[in-house]
């Protein structure tokens, strides 16, 4: 363990020391908040949720979604379900603050402090990106050592724990554009446990996964609830949210049921959901998935 770890923080000190200041901070960004040496420890983690206040998004003169009032509650486990179209990223991109609202506002300390971690779709990643598997996870904890230092020794070791946890500790120097699609999402998993976050933001994190993948990975939805933080996906398969997410926003554009999944997934506000995206030519806009 001693000789792999100070392997791993060698490797991860060199190949970003190689790569221009705009190229690490475009991959870091892509999936961290900022660096802050200064950010709490685990011990003193404190569950945190994320409030919104009429909160909209648009693209130039298209709304992605407005309208949007309502709290993801403190250690709650949250799925957002809707039509293609219905603002459920932008939604997102929003609460991580990746995109500046149209109008209304999100209150989420979590984020001004260091200490939410954001999954985007795995076609907004660069798979050609050049870094072994053990490389990207240890950037999760780039929170603690910025781009260009050394990572320290707790958290090189911390990386082979969270490749363990996943199933990925045979493959810790594999570049992870040889990572099949499931094995690619497993080390997306493995780097979020490295981050530590409070809350926690997935867009479609089970999308093209096989079931038994999919499987692992919900186990560790459940766990982070468990361990009071509060997570918020973005999701397509009802039966999985009817099965294992206690609360849903079901997005249209604007909310159209947010709360119990039993009560906001009824038949009626499914309808309700699929009406609002009809366009004014009669033509649907997405479905429900």
């Amino acid at each position: 363990m001693r000789a792999g770890t100070a392997s791993l923080r060698q490797s991860l000190g060199t190949s970003l020391s190689a790569l221009g200041d705009k190229t690490q901070a475009a991959f870091t960004h892509s999936l961290d908040s900022g660096y802050d040496p200064g950010a709490s420890d685990s011990h003193n983690r404190q569950a945190e949720g994320i409030a919104v206040r009429d909160l909209s998004v648009c693209y130039g003169e298209r709304y992605a979604f407005e309208g949007c009032t309502g709290e993801f509650l403190p250690a709650s486990l949250t799925a957002v379900i809707g039509p293609n179209g219905a603002g459920k990223s932008s939604l997102l991109k929003a609460l991580a603050g990746i995109v500046r609202p149209s109008a209304g506002e999100v209150i989420c300390p979590a984020l001004a402090r260091h200490r939410l971690a954001y999954l985007p779709q795995r076609d907004e990643l660069d798979r050609g990106f050049p870094v072994t598997v053990a490389e990207l996870v240890a950037l999760g904890g780039w929170r603690h050592f910025g781009s260009v230092r050394e990572p320290p020794p707790r958290v090189a070791e911390s990386v082979f724990e969270a490749l363990a946890a996943v199933g990925l500790v045979s493959v810790p120097d594999r570049q992870i554009a040889e990572l099949s699609v499931g094995q690619f999402q497993r080390a997306l998993f493995a780097r979020l446990l490295m981050q530590d976050a409070v809350v926690i933001l997935l867009d479609e994190p089970f999308a093209s996964l096989d079931e038994s993948t999919t499987e692992d990975l919900l186990h560790f939805l459940r766990r982070w609830q468990g361990e009071g933080r509060t997570v918020i996906a973005v999701l397509h398969d009802l039966d999985c949210v009817r099965r294992h997410f206690p609360s849903t926003l079901l997005l249209a554009r604007s909310p159209i049921a947010w709360g119990d999944t039993s009560l906001s997934l009824s038949a009626e506000n499914l309808a309700r959901a699929q009406k609002a995206l009809v366009q004014p030519e009669g033509g649907r806009i997405g479905r429900v998935a």
